[in-house]
């Protein structure tokens, strides 16, 4: 059973977890923006009354919570700045510190998860912050606050604690990223073509 043009937007939009702008929906989904526009209209529609909401501004859009569950999400949220950071925040918040400004697919690409809720987390927490992307208007860059520079005891990001240290580190796992991807490929295609099935290479992340 096909799946509608707005239910593919809806689900581009929650796996995202960051505005879209609809020529970009349109490149992902094969068609043009005026008919994501129109989908968009559609899907606003759809969520009316629901306690996710269709958010637009522009050009772009976003999926958020109902105005009316804003007592519900101001309670969650306040426990959820109370309670300690977990270790996935934490790797995501080392990523943002020392590999940063970062996108939030070169995040997911790092921890080989998507990391929307924990980066939706660390944001209402006031600890990460999202701009935009000079060399690519369709994405963001997420870099740290101000607010979790003076919580570390630094004056900027370069006097964090082994900050060279740990970025070469990010930098020599994803150029060894790459090549076990090109690897990867090659072994695929040869392997491919001898009828063999293709193998997955083992992954780590930094430490």
């Amino acid at each position: 059973m096909a799946v509608s043009l707005e239910k593919q937007i809806e689900a581009i939009l929650f796996f995202k977890s960051e505005p879209m702008r609809a020529d970009e929906l349109a490149r992902l989904l094969g068609t043009t923006p005026d008919a994501v526009r129109a989908a968009l209209g559609e899907l606003e529609t759809a969520l009316a009354g629901r306690g996710i909401r269709l958010l637009r501004k522009d050009d772009e859009a976003a999926l958020g919570t109902a105005a009316d569950a804003s007592p519900l999400i101001e309670r969650i949220t306040k426990e959820e700045l109370s309670r300690d950071l977990g270790k996935a925040a934490v790797e995501t918040l080392a990523i943002v510190l020392y590999r940063g400004p970062v996108t939030k697919a070169e995040i997911d690409y790092i921890r080989g998860v998507n990391a929307g809720f924990i980066v939706r987390s660390l944001l209402v927490r006031g600890l990460i912050e999202r701009i935009s992307n000079p060399k690519d208007q369709r994405s963001f860059l997420y870099r740290p606050t101000f607010d979790l520079l003076a919580h570390m005891g630094a004056a900027r990001v370069e006097d964090m604690p082994d900050y060279a240290a740990a970025r070469a580190r990010f930098t020599a796992f994803e150029e060894s990223m790459e090549r076990e991807a090109a690897h990867a490929e090659e072994e695929e295609r040869i392997e491919t073509a001898s009828g063999i099935p293709p193998t997955e290479p083992p992954r780590d992340t930094p430490q």
